[in-house]
């Protein structure tokens, strides 16, 4: 399975998650594209599944998303923050593909 850290989650995240194949937006060429793009560019690329802050991201997608969609809803997207995110990801990803879209709370 390959992740997708979107810009706005720090690469720490993916150290965590170094079991999966890990990528953030910037090391994978998709820095700055607009999330349809991001969407289509992932999907050609072969990623399976974003990680993202963004909790607007799946309202802005029709309901056909090409890849899986994990929104950490938290009140900051500092490193500290998006690690506590790992077990919850970790116990996700463990058995299968998620959901289209799910909200990590």
């Amino acid at each position: 399975m390959q992740l997708l850290l979107d810009e706005s989650v720090p690469k720490a995240l993916g150290f965590a998650l170094s079991h999966y194949f890990v990528r953030t937006a910037q090391t994978a060429g998709f820095a700055g594209l607009l999330n349809g793009e991001l969407m289509s560019a992932m999907k050609a690329a072969g990623y399976d599944v974003l990680i993202t802050f963004d909790q607007n991201l799946p309202y802005q997608q029709n309901a056909n998303l090409p890849v899986a969609v994990l929104v950490l809803k938290a009140k900051d997207n500092r490193v500290a923050t998006a690690l506590s995110f790992a077990p919850k990801i970790l116990a996700l990803l463990e058995n299968e593909l998620p959901p289209l879209v799910v909200v990590l709370e």
